[in-house]
Formats: C-alpha cells, structure tokens, sequence
C-alpha cells in the first residue's frame, strides 16, 4: 500500500492514466476477486495472484513479479534492541518478552501466517499464546508496538518501516526467514489492457524502484 500511494501519481504523471484504487488484506482481496468483483489489476502477495491463475481469473502470462519483502521484528522507539540474531537468540527474546503482536493468521496474512509456523517450529507456540495480542481494527502492528500495547511486533518489513514510534530491531534470522513475493496480474476482467499493462511496465522501472526500495521492499530484477 506505501509504495503504491507514492507511485500511482507518479505513474499518472508519466502516463496520462488515471488510476482508482482500492487496497485490503490479503485474504480480503482474494475473497472480493472470488465474491465476482473485478479489477484491471491486482497487486498482491504471489499465493494470492496464484490461485487466480487456478481459478481462470487471470492468466500465467499475465503475472509480472514486482517486489519481494522479508519479515522483521520491532520495538518501541528507543526501546533496546534484543538479541534475534539466530533462531536460539530469537527464540530466548521471545519467550523474554511481555507481549507480541502479529496478524491473526486466520485472515490471510502471509507473515501471520509463516510466524506461527515460526513459533510452532521452535517449539513455543504454547508458551507464546497468552502473550500474543492482536492489532485492534484499523490499527497496524508498528501502531500497536509504537502506542505501547505490544513489546514485540512482527510482520513484513515494508509495513513496519513507515511507522513512526518504533524502531526495527531486524529481520528473522537464517532460515526462519519467509521471503514473500508481490505480483501484479493483468486480470481476465481487464477492461483496459493496454493501460493495464503500462502500470505492470512502470512497476518495473528504476523510478519504481527507489520507492520500493525506501519502503524497505526489494524491486524485481527487469
């Protein structure tokens, strides 16, 4: 959502286009792709843009890899910084800590996703339940770490980096780490593909990618 708020209006200044944009979770534009809404383009983590592919909703050939973000860890600002820099240290912080926030894996999240799976493989899913807190509605992880509801917050790094109040501690260690993969389909309800495909191309220039880049995301190699 950062990057792209920064680059639509970029992109309509270089193009002549005109973009309306909507912006959900991950397991909400899935659900909104497969309620029947449609869309000319759909930017999203890889498994999502995948199971359009399954469903018919948009075409292999049409899918264009347009970032990757990792998962990372922060604190409050000035907070001090733990020790994650193994699995073991990781693992010691957390299980250290007062309370975590991360999304509920329930509503799609691929980083809630993949860091209950972190928990569960190194074996403090448990231990970690009562301290787990949730975002309220309509705040983020970074909020809740930043108005202190949280000691520990985790999620994609892209969305902790623009938060003030709170510093990044890093990203998960070694092989805990989850790289996801964004990607823009041109869907099979495109009205537009000409245009459609102009925003696909202009995710992949290197004006794209400062601003991918400065969101703590890594731009697709052209």
């Amino acid at each position: 959502r950062a990057v792209m708020i920064d680059v639509m209006p970029k992109f309509e200044h270089a193009t002549g286009h005109k973009l309306a944009s909507t912006f959900g979770t991950s397991g909400a534009v899935v659900k909104r792709v497969q309620g029947g809404e449609t869309a000319d383009v759909v930017i999203m983590p890889r498994q999502g843009i995948d199971s359009f592919v399954k469903d018919g909703k948009a075409v292999a050939g049409n899918v264009t890899v347009v970032a990757r973000s990792g998962i990372g860890v922060a604190v409050r600002k000035g907070a001090p910084k733990p020790d994650i820099s193994s699995p073991d240290a990781l693992k010691r912080t957390l299980l250290a800590a007062k309370s975590i926030c991360y999304l509920d894996p329930a509503g799609g999240s691929p980083d809630g996703t993949h860091f209950a799976k972190v928990l569960d493989r190194l074996g403090i899913a448990n231990e970690m339940k009562s301290k787990t807190v949730r975002p309220k509605t309509g705040v983020s992880v970074g909020d809740s770490v930043a108005k202190g509801e949280a000691e520990l917050g985790v999620q994609q790094l892209q969305n902790l980096i623009s938060v003030a109040g709170i510093d990044i501690v890093g990203p998960l260690p070694g092989d805990l780490q989850d790289t996801v993969v964004f990607a823009a389909a041109i869907m099979g309800s495109a009205r537009d593909a000409a245009a459609s495909k102009a925003l696909v191309d202009f995710l992949r220039t290197p004006e794209a990618a400062v601003v991918i880049k400065a969101k703590g995301m890594e731009p697709a190699t052209p």
